[in-house]
């Protein structure tokens, strides 16, 4: 749209023509204070706090359904709109109690800020205020109606954006009250109840402390906190989530999660895994000590015991028995450099391929099929701006929610067209202008008919009239945007992808389970795949980096997990390293298996896989240490330190001091100090008041003078990583400033799917489940009981 001059408050300022009011002064710097305005939502004009004086009109206009015209004269700040304004604040305080030294919204009010500034201190009311008690609707949604100030901003944040229709109102005029879907008189327990996703974006929306949070609520205040920005470690969408930290005598504790500040890839969104699920972090069951099989069982042990134990057993093995007798196996919530690190361990140290993790989307096949077409790979922020999108398979709305977030705002905003291939009616649907049933099973056959093959048409569909129209409907669409669910890998995946190439300026994007699946098989956790997707055995900078010329059995692909456990039921597995991972849980693998394995487990918990180990060491978490991960549209962010719990340590520090234990030469596996060429500045360069040099990264990346004078400094490998990973050339600076980079697959070579075996399998975590770090989530675990009780209230209900 072509762009228009107004004056505001005397000040000339230009934006494009239907840009609402309240927005055009935002971005000039002048802010207009509103109550119901939220972006991204629908307009309800009921707070009247944002009115301004327009020359030429007869009366105060609202500013957030006001937009901007050529030549507008505009006053925001005048005593005829201060006393408006102030009027305003003095009829939502006539009910409101005045109880913000406890409120959970004290400090971040925008109703206290409006009060402070405009001096509503008095009031016309003499009756007594009304009061009515705190409603529980949920584990984690508390109401608390007498702060209300009925901006509605919660109803449309339910309705709109998440299309749940969990909220509403009930009555008119001074008696209007937002009310949940499950009233008293159909519940139970006779108390009203919200049936939803609980994903808490309401209580974020609500700018009283009306909705607050049941992780939070009546804990701390925002001032006693610090805030972290970091990502989340459940599903595979990467969002960025700010971490409310306190101190504790035990370290820091997380006590909130919210992503207010609208930083993040994932906007202002959050599910409820994002938001609540981790207090897994502050679990009683956390181990917090080494601990050593003794006479048969786990004691806890020093460090240095615990540490020697493992170094100098693996070395005797690995000196023994050969490479080929290890396997390591690693995880998709480890970092990047974690994940390069422990390939690399395994590889130059232990001299072994036989490596791999639990695979949820099969990224081999995806990298090859779109090698040597740039700017093919989709990232998240295609999802919110693409004007036309295909989901082949998966529930994005339980497995990927901020793409589901996305997908339906931009129907809702932009008027993209969704198309959806499924075999279950999946709740997306309804945002849909093309939806096709497909039978069971009949994803290989309907990428198979998209590429052409006409035959494949009675094995994807029942309805053959409607898979040629949703065709050729697909096919008529230019920038496509095509997200491909974990039914569909290898050689399936890739026609389904030639497909999508087909069409012009088509993206494509693979979905996967967990915060860091991609980030794991881009860093080469897999048996016959090198970082970067470099085949082993293949002539490459990684290859010769890794002296596989001086190893032949490193030119070979070792074993995949299935093969790991079963060369160990055969006796012939001599060690085996795992890192962050349950395998033993998650494939059910008899723990018979292990009875002649020595095991060493790096984990947070006492899982099936830890217990039978030889060797546990505590680790840190995602929320307790540094480096980046990689979503599963390979958006690179950085992770940062949020909390901290005392005992443990992260896993980058804890392979490094296994290697050291085994006689590894710590500066080749990771390059710090002058060795290696690269210098460290302190802040002597910059005078004695410049301050610690933490505080001053990014001048120090700009200027090449990152200091790395640690082993355990993660950005050291990630160094190496730039240097030598195809696709991983990143933009140092854009990390450093908190912003995801996009990274599109380089694969230098290419590989026969066919000879692969299929190792992919999705989790199937819903919305309140998360693998095993799910069970050790209380508040997932409320959330589940709490949604099994409602379905039975409404199937009740129904009947």
């Amino acid at each position: 749209m072509p762009d228009v001059t107004l004056t505001v408050d005397g000040k000339q300022i230009t934006a494009p023509a239907g840009t609402l009011l309240i927005e055009a002064c935002k971005a000039a710097g002048i802010e207009i204070p509103a109550f119901c305005y939220y972006p991204g939502l629908s307009l309800q004009a009921a707070c009247r706090m944002c009115v301004v004086r327009i020359e030429k009109m007869p009366k105060l206009a609202t500013a957030c359904t006001t937009t901007v015209a050529e030549g507008m004269v505009v006053q925001t700040e005048t005593p005829e709109i201060v006393q408006a304004r102030k009027a305003t604040l003095q009829l939502l305080l006539g009910n409101h109690p005045l109880d913000c030294p406890v409120c959970d919204a004290g400090g971040e009010c925008e109703l206290q800020d409006m009060t402070f500034k405009y001096g509503a201190a008095s009031s016309f009311y003499a009756e007594p205020k009304n009061h009515r008690e705190e409603q529980q609707w949920s584990p984690v949604v508390y109401f608390d109606r007498p702060r209300c100030i009925l901006c509605y901003r919660c109803v449309r944040m339910c309705g709109e954006g998440m299309d749940v229709f969990a909220l509403g109102i009930q009555n008119r005029g001074s008696s209007a009250v937002i009310a949940p879907n499950v009233p008293a008189h159909l519940s139970p327990d006779q108390l009203a109840h919200v049936d939803c996703e609980q994903c808490g974006m309401c209580i974020d929306a609500c700018p009283v402390g009306a909705l607050t949070s049941g992780t939070y609520r009546y804990k701390t205040r925002p001032w006693e906190m610090n805030h972290v920005a970091t990502v989340c470690t459940h599903c595979g969408d990467g969002c960025k989530t700010t971490l409310g930290v306190r101190s504790t005598s035990s370290g820091a504790e997380i006590v909130r999660g919210d992503n207010r500040d609208k930083s993040g890839i994932n906007g202002d969104f959050l599910c409820n895994k994002g938001r609540y699920a981790f207090d897994f972090a502050n679990h009683e069951g956390r181990i917090t000590q080494p601990l050593v099989r003794k006479d048969g069982t786990l004691q806890p042990a020093s460090w240095e015991e615990a540490l020697s134990v493992a170094g100098s057993r693996l070395k005797e093995l690995r000196d023994s028995r050969g490479g080929a007798a290890l396997g390591v196996v690693g995880s998709n919530r480890i970092t990047n450099e974690e994940a390069y690190l422990l390939q690399k361990f395994a590889r130059t140290v232990l001299g072994t391929n036989n490596i791999d993790h639990h695979r949820t989307a099969d990224y081999v096949a995806f990298a090859q099929a779109l090698a040597g077409h740039a700017d093919r790979a989709a990232s998240l922020h295609d999802t919110l701006k693409a004007p036309a999108v295909l989901v082949v398979g998966g529930d994005p709305t339980t497995q990927a929610p901020a793409t589901a977030w996305n997908l339906r705002s931009n129907v809702r905003q932009n008027r993209a067209r969704l198309y959806l291939a499924n075999v279950e009616p999946i709740k997306l649907r309804r945002q849909a202008k093309g939806f096709l049933q497909l039978a069971p099973y009949g994803y290989n056959a309907l990428a198979a008919y998209l590429a052409g093959d006409e035959a494949a048409a009675a094995a994807a569909a029942a309805d053959h009239a409607a898979l040629a129209s949703f065709r050729e409907a697909v096919k008529a669409e230019q920038d496509l945007l095509i997200l491909i669910g974990a039914e569909l890998r290898g050689a399936e995946l890739k026609r389904l992808i030639e497909f999508g190439l087909s069409i012009p300026g088509a993206k494509l994007a693979l979905l996967a389970d967990y915060v860091n699946s991609r980030g794991a098989a881009d860093m080469g956790l897999l048996p016959d795949m090198l970082p970067g997707y470099t085949p082993v055995g293949s002539q490459s900078a990684l290859a010769t980096e890794y002296g596989a010329g001086t190893q032949p059995e490193l030119t070979k692909p070792g074993m995949d997990l299935l093969e790991i456990f079963d060369a160990a039921a055969r006796g012939n597995l001599a060690a085996l390293y795992v890192v962050g991972s349950n395998p033993v849980g998650r494939l059910g693998i008899d723990p018979a298996t292990l009875k002649d394995t020595f095991v060493v487990v790096q984990e947070m918990f006492l899982t099936e896989t830890a217990a039978l180990a030889d060797v546990v060491f505590p680790a840190a978490n995602l929320y307790e240490k540094g480096g980046s991960v990689t979503n599963s549209y390979g958006d690179l962010q950085l992770v940062s330190k949020a909390g901290d719990t005392a005992g443990v340590r992260s896993d980058f520090e804890l392979i490094v001091r296994v290697a050291d234990k085994m006689g590894a030469d710590v500066r080749k596996l990771v390059p710090f100090g002058t060795s290696t060429g690269l210098r460290a500045d302190m802040g002597q360069t910059r005078g004695a008041q410049s301050g610690e040099a933490d505080r001053h990264a990014i001048w120090l990346a700009a200027n090449n003078l990152e200091p790395r004078l640690s082993p355990f400094d993660p950005f050291a490998i990630l160094d190496e990583v730039q240097r030598l990973v195809p696709g991983y050339n990143v933009l140092r600076l854009q990390l450093l400033s908190g912003n995801d980079q996009h990274l599109s697959p380089a694969t230098p070579a290419t590989v026969d799917l066919s000879q692969r075996r299929d190792l992919v399998s999705p989790s199937g975590d819903s919305l309140f489940t998360s693998g095993t770090l799910g069970r050790y989530s209380s508040m997932l675990g409320d959330l589940q009981r709490n949604q099994a009780q409602q379905l039975v209230q409404i199937h009740t209900a129904a009947d």
